[in-house]
């Protein structure tokens, strides 16, 4: 082998190896932010999920004593409901395609309804 080809492999080598060490400063360094934008979220993350405990502690308790209770034939309408039947005036009885929601149904059952004297 010649001279001049041996330092043209030589050179390639070289050339491939500092492309190839760039690449690696350049993961290395999206690694690092990668890292740190992990460790930020995780405290985050944990800072939501306390926050979260303390109002389900605080808040809803109070939110359940405060619910009126429903009354025997809601609870039967709700059952009906879950069991995939409208209870609505406008579908009564027929069966819920593919159980989809229903807002007349929910209005009968959890609507706010004036008490009649």
């Amino acid at each position: 082998m010649d001279k001049r080809t041996l330092f043209d492999k030589f050179h390639r080598v070289d050339t491939n190896i500092s492309s190839v060490g760039e690449d690696l400063k350049e993961i290395q360094e999206k690694m690092n932010h990668l890292i740190e934008e992990n460790a930020t979220l995780q405290i985050e993350n944990q800072h939501l999920r306390d926050r979260i405990e303390y109002m389900t502690k605080e808040i809803v308790p109070n939110l359940e004593e405060s619910e009126p209770e429903m009354s025997k034939s809601r609870q039967n309408l709700q059952k009906l409901y879950e069991d995939g039947f409208h209870v609505c005036n406008v579908y009564f009885g027929t069966r819920r395609i593919h159980d989809e929601s229903c807002v007349f149904c929910l209005d009968v059952i959890y609507g706010e309804r004036e008490q009649q004297s």
